[in-house]
């Protein structure tokens, strides 16, 4: 997706827990190679969370939190 772009919308820090919280909309247009399937030229705006546990400065577990399957579909993937 030669058009894809990350858009942060909220970042929080628990210094109780080491954890930082990223929650960003990716916006994009498959019209490159390199999906499952051929350039659908359709567009996809999909919601994702990383959830980080921080081990000093160093990121020691990062969890993604994204529904796959709407965003496959929104691209003609699936």
């Amino acid at each position: 997706m030669p058009d894809g772009a990350c858009e942060l919308r909220s970042l929080a820090v628990d210094e109780e827990r080491n954890n930082v919280t990223a929650y960003a909309v990716f916006r994009g247009t498959q019209t490159g190679e390199g999906g499952p399937v051929p350039p659908t030229g359709k567009r996809v705006e999909s919601d994702y969370v990383y959830i980080m546990q921080f081990e000093g400065d160093l990121i020691r577990h990062m969890t993604k939190v994204w529904n796959d399957g709407v965003a496959l579909k929104q691209l003609g993937w699936a």
